[in-house]
């Protein structure tokens, strides 16, 4: 018990630091002002080379890119189903973000891109995703193509040997949700604990509206 306590620590630190790492990367791609402004607006300090660019298999077998999304938000979330706390945290949240949505949750594409291709195939993740909300959709591929998903949304990962994990290792990532546009450019990064579930779901409302008057 105290090697896998220990494990987890571990990998908590990594996550976190990398984190920490990929924002400042980023240039602080948003602050957030959650308090007593209503309309939750994010400021913007700089313009990060962040894109929806991927080509991946869906949870159900299909071939996929960024183009089968096109016309919708995309909420995109990388990680993996052996992740002992943040992903299913993260999807959890996820989840209630598009319940809170309601109607409005069509305009929104959900993704969970794998950073574990070896272990996550495509059975695994369909019984993976479900189990955190219907619309979920997980996303998997070869090693290339997650890796330069992953390069496309400037997400961090690493492989993380651990002989008390599953299959003898867990994967360290950054813990970000990606809010793209329609047309799959950035629009905001948020982090799961940032901000309620419902607060989430009004920013989105507020970007969806905007972009139907525009």
């Amino acid at each position: 018990m105290t090697q896998i306590t220990s494990a987890h620590r571990k990998l908590r630190i990594i996550l976190w630091s990398g984190a920490i790492t990929a924002a400042v990367l980023t240039l602080g791609l948003a602050a957030f002002r959650m308090g007593d402004d209503p309309s939750h607006k994010v400021t913007y300090t700089g313009e990060a080379d962040i894109r929806s660019q991927f080509s991946l298999t869906n949870h159900e077998g299909q071939s996929v890119t960024e183009g089968d999304y096109a016309g919708r938000w995309q909420l995109v979330f990388f990680g993996f189903t052996h992740c002992p706390d943040i992903c299913p945290t993260t999807l959890a949240y996820m989840g209630t973000v598009l319940d809170e949505l309601g109607p409005k949750a069509e305009n929104v594409a959900p993704l969970f891109v794998t950073v574990d291709p070896t272990r996550d195939t495509v059975e695994i993740l369909k019984e993976y995703v479900a189990a955190f909300h219907p619309r979920l959709i997980g996303l998997t591929g070869s090693e290339a193509q997650v890796a330069e998903a992953a390069e496309a949304f400037k997400v961090y990962y690493e492989r993380f040997e651990e002989e008390s994990a599953p299959a003898g290792y867990l994967m360290a990532h950054a813990g970000h949700i990606y809010l793209m546009r329609p047309d799959g450019r950035f629009e905001a990064v948020f982090l799961e604990g940032n901000q309620p579930a419902d607060a989430l779901a009004e920013e989105i409302t507020i970007r969806i509206a905007k972009e139907m008057r525009s």
